[in-house]
């Protein structure tokens, strides 16, 4: 069972706030009765929204895709000459679980699981993404190397993270991503000197592009599909303990900064000094007074 605006928002109704709205204007009922805020339903319960039945949520479609190239990743877009609403038709409404640039080609998921698309372009759960690269010149090994150390994007002010990379030939090489900084491996290789001629993304996580041509579709199904599911449940998981692993490093850090009400530990000779300052420091003055020093800057007691 899950929360009834949930399960109207998966069934393609309305939104959650939506569904919540329509819940507090009693135009919402479960078996008959007048839905109730919070209130959680299934399959088997009829429920009508201004008198129409819900006929239920889509069962879940997961498709794997070849884009090719000149295809944008956008559901509507004036500038867009060739968009992916306009390539790609098929009976159940489904949308892409992470993009492809215009120029790039290759394996791109679709699917109306609105849980697997946002918790697969999550940089944080560290999805994998396998792409073919080709280069305009030559690669050398100082390039390799650099590109698996990570680059910093001046044009961005950050610094990619470090990922595998191998030679595949004089001007081709794979590399392995776990983030979707936009037109990333581009902006990678012009930082080093390097023009893309073409990218070919050929695996997201367990899902291989394989000898599928391009403006092929393909459903995934079976043990692939439980395998994707599988993988995408224990990123999540290893993420959300990374997420916590780095909170308690800085409240730790924090802690042994400011151990004692938010102040700095003070050596002897620094705490006799402050002492027989602090009661010039707490003579009135124009409106305001100053603190005794505590070791966080510029603080006073000057009333904005």
């Amino acid at each position: 069972m899950e929360r009834l605006n949930k399960y109207l928002s998966e069934a393609g109704i309305c939104s959650r706030r939506e569904a919540d709205r329509l819940i507090e204007e009693g135009k919402v009922l479960v078996n008959g009765k007048a839905a109730e805020t919070g209130m959680k339903v299934d399959d088997s319960d009829k429920i009508t929204v201004d008198g129409k039945a819900v006929a239920g949520k889509e069962k879940k479609v997961v498709l794997a895709y070849y884009k090719p190239v000149g295809v944008v990743c956008t559901e509507r877009d004036r500038h867009a000459q060739v968009t992916i609403r306009d390539v790609f038709d098929y009976p159940v409404r489904v949308t892409y679980a992470g993009r492809l640039d215009k120029d790039s080609e290759g394996l791109l998921l679709m699917t109306n699981d609105g849980d697997l698309i946002n918790n697969l372009m999550r940089a944080a759960n560290f999805h994998e993404k396998e792409y073919l690269v080709r280069v305009n010149k030559p690669m050398s090994r100082e390039f390799l190397k650099k590109m698996s150390e990570g680059v910093l994007l001046k044009e961005l002010k950050v610094k990619t993270r470090a990922c595998f990379v191998k030679e595949e030939g004089k001007f081709v090489f794979r590399i392995i991503l776990t983030q979707g900084i936009n037109r990333q491996i581009r902006r990678m290789c012009k930082e080093l000197g390097y023009e893309v001629v073409s990218i070919r993304r050929v695996r997201v996580a367990n899902i291989l592009l394989g000898e599928m041509q391009p403006g092929e579709v393909r459903p995934i199904m079976g043990d692939e599909r439980k395998a994707l599911y599988d993988h995408v449940a224990q990123n999540v998981s290893r993420g959300i303990a990374n997420q916590n692993r780095q909170k308690n490093k800085s409240a730790q850090k924090q802690a042994e900064q400011f151990p004692k009400g938010g102040q700095k530990p003070q050596g002897k000779g620094e705490q006799s000094q402050r002492s027989s300052k602090g009661k010039q420091d707490l003579k009135p003055q124009a409106g305001y007074y100053k603190r005794p020093v505590t070791g966080q800057k510029g603080r006073t007691g000057r009333h904005e």
